[in-house]
């Protein structure tokens, strides 16, 4: 079993979860990246986070699939015996105006409830056995401001984000004291993921209408939600049950 502690990311190719395997890589951390596409850009995740002095391994999982869930686990089991903290930071979305009730089917739910809440659980439920090994583990799972606010990139997202939050609620207390269950709500967050959904130039008038809102005029970088989830996942050791708010103050809205 590996003396050093071990978080396990998913989606961690780009954007938050690079940020997070970066960070718990440089302060210690052997890591878990997982991809559900292409190889390419977790294999360069992971040799930053090698760099960075930790043993890291790369795992093919659509968190969608029950079974890639449980294969991912297994592969962390046999790399290093234990796992202490889980981000659940995959996700999916559908670019859809709030307005446009016909362009979001049953089928669109049901793919972004399929990642973004059912992908959480079975990720949850499939390395449970290895974070009760080690109290206080944790697990962290990436929300959205859509999820309180009512803004977003869909009624379904926002819709799926909050059974998340609710989810995140329910976990917190069936399994506490043994692992702490939270979630970090970011605003709008500087990603490739956000920039090609929208679009060059509807991507530049949405960071500039967000600034423009937000009370400290900021949109958030992956790293700002990185610094959170650590916070959250090992630092906060008497949280749980918790959905941290990181907005910039959009909440408190300047227009």
């Amino acid at each position: 079993m590996s003396v050093r502690k071990v978080c396990v990311v998913t989606g961690s190719s780009s954007g938050i979860g690079a940020a997070t395997a970066r960070l718990f890589a440089g302060r210690g951390w052997n890591i878990a990246i997982n991809y559900s596409r292409e190889a390419a850009p977790a294999e360069k995740v992971a040799d930053e986070c090698r760099a960075l002095g930790a043993a890291a391994i790369v795992v093919k999982a659509d968190v969608a699939d029950d079974a890639a869930c449980v294969r991912l686990a297994a592969q962390v089991e046999a790399e290093w015996g234990r796992a202490d903290v889980l981000v659940n930071n995959a996700g999916t979305t559908r670019f859809v105006a709030p307005t446009d009730l016909d362009a979001l089917s049953a089928e669109v739910f049901h793919q972004l409830y399929a990642v973004n809440v059912i992908g959480a659980f079975q990720m949850t439920r499939a390395l449970m056995p290895m974070l009760k090994r080690h109290p206080v583990s944790a697990i962290v799972n990436v929300s959205s401001v859509a999820s309180m606010l009512g803004i977003g990139s869909s009624i379904a997202y926002m819709a799926s984000k909050g059974a998340l939050n609710a989810m995140t609620f329910g976990l917190a207390r069936a399994f506490g004291p043994e692992v702490r269950v939270n979630a970090i709500a970011p605003g709008l967050v500087e990603t490739p993921w956000m920039r090609g959904g929208l679009g060059e130039e509807r991507y530049a008038a949405t960071v500039a209408a967000y600034k423009g809102r937000a009370t400290l005029a900021e949109v958030i970088a992956p790293e700002d939600v990185a610094r959170s989830i650590w916070y959250l996942g090992v630092d906060a050791m008497k949280t749980t049950g918790e959905v941290l708010l990181l907005d910039a103050g959009l909440r408190l809205s300047k227009a």
